[in-house]
């Protein structure tokens, strides 16, 4: 369907993304395999900004592959030698991990109970979600790499650069914490924890480094290799781009600084810094940053409660650049603007503009076919107007707005998915928000002039007309003011101030059903 010719002319973000990896590949002789790359800190529970960089890397691997005949992959790199710094909010038994604070998060017990490892549980609930999504990647531990010996060649050359390294980190430090930095954290042979001491003696001809032991006053001497000491996080994060080949990797806008000091350390051990996308960050319901700790923000189980996984992929896919709120209220919209991606992206007829389609990067060239698909407010008036959680009597209602003897079983398996979303999302968030209005004079004979046009209306009539007649009662009433005519239509119907295309819900939900509806809302105004 696509010649190389349109892939050279996509402008979206994924192909321009890829295309630095293209000009960097031209530059390194004898490099055959792309190496991408994103992190993750199991220090708390995934959360969608972890889904976010892996998805966004994966479509620039994904493009990349298309303009590209060399072969690429993706690590998925968890930090989880870290020490445990502060006990995370949203754990059961969260006193017993008290005990295991400074820890390698491999060495703090599962507070849940399931893995041999706090830092196991929560790998294992990023790796579920990921494979759930059908992700191409490789799973990397730090933990693993340290203790099997593959960062010992990089980690020797940290040692023999010791001074050039600290002379970089030094500078960007407090005064109080260049007392005690450096690169390398002794694992306390005796407690297990991850030691931030300064470094007294170094002898990289031996591979070791001798610290002053916090506890006793005595002097240490420790091996660098093999999982004995690990390195402090900027250090370790260039020494990791040398040592695995990494050619790109995304971060967030408060680690630009990092970065680049991560990137020089990456040059000074020979090492070539990646391709960089800095993105925004991801914000709560107060606009504060997300944290895996703090646990605000969403999660990615809470967000598959409410919404489909690919409405989860577009809205990640959006403008990376851009700050977003990741809260429950963005949730309608992303699944609305994800369905008319979909509607949009067959009828373009446009190559060029289908490859900049977000649905094309997201289904990774073979969107869904949805000709005819509610939109999920749609569908939560839907279960707000017929007053049940029943998924079949709303399935019934469906059936009759989609013609499905034309709908793939695809698209009315999703519609399905999609009602029981509505009756979840309906239930928890919409149901005790609601505020009807009461109308005043004007408003109340314009509801009623409705009613008694759409009693005159052909019930086979489509939603287009029953939109025309909307507006035309709007015009007769409300004349220059039309936002408040609907406002007052989704007031008064609704308890909202917004709603869905009222022509279409009318369709939807059935003239009679739409006349008693207004009947039994004017009753209860008299009541």
């Amino acid at each position: 369907m696509f010649s190389d010719n349109h892939f050279s002319n996509a402008k979206s973000w994924p192909f321009e993304e890829a295309r630095k990896i293209i000009e960097r590949l031209k530059t390194l002789a004898g490099k055959d395999c792309v190496v991408l790359e994103t992190g993750y800190g199991p220090s708390g529970l995934p959360h969608i900004g972890t889904f976010g960089e892996v998805l966004r890397t994966t479509l620039v691997m994904r493009a990349f592959r298309r303009l590209s005949n060399n072969p690429a992959k993706l690590f998925v790199f968890s930090d989880d030698m870290d020490g445990l710094r502060k006990v995370p909010a949203n754990v059961p038994n969260s006193e017993q991990l008290e005990a295991h604070l400074e820890k390698p998060l491999t060495s703090v017990p599962d507070p849940f109970g399931q893995y041999e490892s706090f830092a196991h549980h929560n790998n294992a609930m990023l790796r579920r979600f990921l494979d759930s999504f059908e992700f191409e990647y490789e799973f990397k531990s730090s933990t693993e790499m340290y203790k099997s010996g593959v960062f010992n060649e990089y980690l020797s050359k940290i040692l023999i650069h010791y001074e050039e390294i600290m002379n970089i980190m030094l500078p960007s430090l407090r005064e109080e914490r260049q007392k005690t930095y450096s690169p390398f954290l002794p694992i306390c042979p005796k407690t297990g924890k991850v030691l931030q001491v300064p470094i007294i003696e170094m002898h990289p001809n031996r591979c070791t480094i001798v610290y002053e032991d916090p506890e006793t006053g005595n002097l240490e001497e420790i091996s660098i290799l093999d999982g004995y000491c690990k390195l402090q996080w900027k250090a370790d994060w260039g020494m990791r781009w040398a040592a695995l080949g990494v050619d790109y990797e995304m971060n967030g806008k408060d680690l630009i600084d990092s970065f680049k000091l991560s990137s020089k350390i990456c040059k000074i051990i020979g090492g070539r810094p990646p391709e960089n996308l800095t993105y925004e960050l991801f914000l709560d319901e107060g606009g504060k940053k997300i944290s895996k700790s703090k646990g605000n923000g969403l999660s990615m189980d809470e967000w598959l409660k409410y919404a489909s996984p690919e409405s989860l992929a577009y809205y990640m896919y959006q403008s990376p650049k851009r700050a977003k709120r990741l809260y429950f209220d963005v949730i309608p919209s992303a699944m609305d603007d994800y369905i008319d991606s979909v509607r949009s992206y067959y009828a373009s007829g446009n190559d060029n503009k289908i490859l900049d389609s977000p649905v094309f990067h997201i289904h990774n060239g073979n969107p869904p076919r949805f000709s005819n698909c509610l939109k999920f407010s749609m569908l939560l008036n839907l279960v707000q107007a017929c007053n049940t959680a029943d998924e079949n009597v709303l399935m019934e209602f469906v059936r009759k707005y989609v013609d499905e003897s034309s709908e793939s079983d695809e698209t009315m398996g999703f519609l399905r998915k999609m009602v029981k979303f509505a009756i979840t999302y309906y239930k928890d968030f919409v149901m005790n928000t609601r505020k009807f209005i009461v109308p005043d004079d004007l408003q109340r004979r314009a509801i009623t002039e409705l009613r008694n046009e759409l009693e005159r209306m052909d019930c086979r009539a489509d939603a287009d007309d029953f939109q025309t007649k909307v507006f035309e009662i709007g015009k007769r009433f409300f004349k220059d003011d039309m936002r408040g005519w609907f406002k007052t239509l989704y007031g008064f119907l609704f308890g909202f101030e917004s709603g869905p295309k009222l022509g279409s819900f009318i369709h939807l939900y059935g003239v009679n059903n739409t006349i008693n509806l207004i009947k039994n809302k004017e009753l209860a105004n008299v009541e």
